[in-house]
């Protein structure tokens, strides 16, 4: 299920300053990104099972890997995971409503956080 009307679509932000935003708000790239994509994830374990929010970005300028590309932001999403077969992100899919309020929550400081350094700088 995407996230709609969180600001963070199509924004663009030096890598550096998204993977510490990120890191600080408990979003990790792990193993998931090549030179040109990154996705960031959290992982919850509630009670209803296990869920990922996602936010994904792609070079727009430069490259991931030398840690020297401006990415661009797309719409974050929440899926739910299923053991064997990965994460689900559809819309028919029972999404509590607390997750989805934390979700929001972080979202809406990851793009306050970004707004602010962009104004500074």
């Amino acid at each position: 299920m995407y996230f709609e009307n969180t600001g963070l679509e199509n924004i663009e932000v030096d890598i550096t300053l998204l993977e510490d935003i990120m890191n600080k708000h408990g979003l990790t790239k792990e193993g998931q990104w090549d030179y040109e994509r990154v996705t960031y994830d959290r992982k919850f374990i509630v009670r209803e099972g296990t869920y990922y929010l996602r936010v994904f970005a792609y070079a727009i300028d430069g490259d991931v890997d030398a840690n020297d590309a401006t990415m661009r932001v797309l719409k974050p999403v929440i899926g739910k995971h299923y053991y064997p077969h990965g994460i689900e992100y559809g819309e028919d899919e029972h999404f509590p409503d607390h997750l989805l309020k934390t979700g929001a929550e972080i979202l809406a400081s990851i793009k306050k956080e970004i707004s602010e350094f962009e104004i500074k700088a």
